[in-house]
């Protein structure tokens, strides 16, 4: 049973404002919680139906976490999504990880003002499945502690460190020989560049692509042709969905290495 204040302040963490004040956001659904119980993310509480408690089997490490039981109408007044599920759990925001040091030795994703929650989540899911440890977010990439944002990575989040800056800044500070990736019209297809294991894909925002002075770091501009590569611009979709080209590219940076 949920007291009217506990209430109000799991429904708060919907928005920004007071995740930062509270520093926790929200995780819902089996195989989120699961994920983040199987982390090394620290988890406050944990509010669950009857029958999902009864059900599910938490790991040992789980034991100090507070596990309140809750109707299905008091998990509808507290959800983030519009269709609930059984279980939603409180998450302690970590400490920001590292930015990394050497990143002339690894790839790396860098985010041009990715605004979509589910975007995010999907590229983070993509960086997982590719080995991808590190993205780095402009200042106005979406948060990714929006429960969209979590809620579309599956629980993948939990393996791969987001960092937020000013990325022109980012660039500037690297040693002259990392290698900057960006997606473009004009640049050579992906399928016959000169790629690298290492060096840092760039993904620029839905609507406006790379910035300009973003793209001044670019070392090595690539494309994704459409098929067949000689039809006409108004005969095919303006662009690819960001997380759609994170995929294409990053398949064949990987497909490279293999």
């Amino acid at each position: 049973m949920l007291s009217r204040n506990e209430l109000k302040r799991v429904h708060s963490l919907q928005l920004k404002k007071y995740r930062e004040i509270h520093n926790q956001f929200l995780a819902e659904g089996t195989k989120l919680v699961l994920e983040i119980l199987d982390s090394g993310f620290s988890i406050s509480g944990i509010y669950a139906t009857t029958g999902w408690i009864r059900e599910t089997s938490l790991p040992p490490a789980s034991a100090s976490i507070p596990v309140t039981e809750i109707s299905e109408s008091e998990m509808a007044r507290i959800t983030a999504l519009s269709s609930p599920g059984p279980v939603l759990a409180v998450v302690n925001i970590p400490a920001p990880s590292p930015f990394p040091v050497n990143t002339g030795d690894d790839l790396m994703l860098a985010l041009d003002d990715i605004h979509d929650p589910g975007n995010l989540g999907t590229i983070i899911r993509i960086a997982d499945w590719f080995g991808i440890h590190h993205i780095i977010c402009s200042e106005y990439t979406v948060e990714l502690y929006n429960p969209k944002v979590i809620q579309s990575t599956m629980g993948y989040f939990v393996r791969v460190n987001l960092h937020y800056t000013n990325l022109p800044g980012f660039f500037s500070s690297l040693d002259p020989s990392v290698r900057i990736f960006g997606t473009f019209v004009e640049g050579k297809p992906v399928y016959s560049a000169a790629l690298s294991p290492a060096g840092i894909i760039v993904i620029g925002g839905e609507s406006s692509g790379i910035s300009a002075e973003t793209a001044s770091f670019v070392t090595d501009k690539i494309s994704i042709p459409s098929y067949p590569v000689n039809r006409g611009r108004k005969d095919r979709a303006e662009s690819l969905n960001a997380s759609v080209a994170t995929a294409i590219v990053c398949s064949e940076f990987r497909r490279r290495s293999v």
